[in-house]
């Protein structure tokens, strides 16, 4: 509840500001207004799941309380956002019998995740885990091309998060998996950090063009860009308010300003957005927010180490 509600709320805040900000009054009250703006602030729900896990490593602090309950609210979230995304596209393109696939495939494995929690024995070594991803990439990119042939304009796109997120549940990991010390540690933060850097590069490359001041003035633009920034980071200070009983003030200030970086799945949804033909000034912004974001997450994790190396030592420990 605590994952859905942190991307929730930035979603919600972020839609909010496109129609009251960025459309003119006779507009509010347009159901493609709202539509267009519901899909485009979609982005700034997921945190990046890849990127926050790789800097807080980089930044030593795998054996915080923050970075255990990150691993579990990020993943959620950005789960909640990969569900989000059917009622939305059924909002778009209507009822049609591929996302009642889409729902099917996303139930079945949720169901496979949670009946088989911890029980797949298969190897854990990160060549494996390469394989894995190149095998769910690989069906994925499959059903996805093959869908094409049947309907060019509502293919069966299933997000590889999902399927990924299943196999991780099911997996069985050896004790002290990845901490430091373990066997091939090394050599798996070496590997995680290359993958990091080239996923990186690849949410970059995959965002649209955009036309600077073919709408708005540049200023304008980058006080759009600012202000998206700043109200989809204020939805993530929910973990703020909870965790009361097991965090001091200052973890859990850390664990809000750990999920701000935004990455794949936010790219992903603004891809989605333009496969539908969305365009304007809302996802120009919604591009350059994200990212803008990208570019802020060394600070975020600066003063995430700041804020957990001002917590007394006791509650560090």
């Amino acid at each position: 509840m605590i994952a859905a509600t942190a991307a929730g709320l930035p979603w919600i805040l972020v839609a909010l500001y496109f129609v009251f900000a960025m459309h003119p009054r006779a507009s509010w009250s347009g159901f493609e207004t709202w539509k267009e703006a519901l899909l485009t602030s979609c982005f700034a729900a997921p945190t990046s799941a890849g990127i926050l896990f790789s800097m807080l490593a980089a930044a030593g602090l795998t054996a915080t309380w923050l970075f255990k309950k990150a691993r579990v609210v990020a993943i959620f979230d950005d789960l909640g956002t990969v569900l989000l995304l059917i009622p939305l596209k059924t909002m778009i393109v209507g009822l049609k019998w591929q996302l009642a696939v889409i729902v099917v495939a996303m139930a079945v494995l949720l169901w496979l995740a949670w009946k088989y929690l911890h029980s797949l024995r298969w190897p854990t070594t990160w060549p494996w885990f390469l394989g894995y991803s190149a095998l769910i990439v690989l069906v994925s990119e499959s059903i996805y091309l093959g869908s094409k042939l049947i309907s060019e304009t509502v293919p069966i796109h299933i997000e590889v998060l999902l399927p990924a997120f299943a196999l991780g549940c099911m997996l069985v990991l050896p004790a002290h998996h990845g901490e430091p010390g373990a066997a091939h540690s090394d050599t798996e933060a070496r590997v995680t950090t290359i993958v990091s850097a080239v996923f990186m590069v690849l949410v970059g490359l995959s965002m649209p063009k955009i036309a600077l001041g073919s709408e708005m003035s540049v200023a304008m633009l980058a006080v759009h860009v600012l202000a998206v920034t700043v109200v989809s980071n204020l939805g993530k200070m929910v973990p703020l308010f909870c965790y009361r009983g097991e965090a001091t003030l200052r973890e859990r200030l850390a664990l809000c300003v750990g999920l701000w970086p935004r990455g794949e799945v936010g790219a992903g949804v603004l891809v989605i957005s333009l496969g539908f033909g969305i365009a304007g000034a809302s996802l120009t912004v919604a591009v350059l927010s994200l990212a803008f974001n990208l570019l802020c997450t060394g600070l975020f994790i600066v003063a995430v180490k700041k804020l957990l190396v001002a917590a007394p030592p006791a509650v560090r420990a």
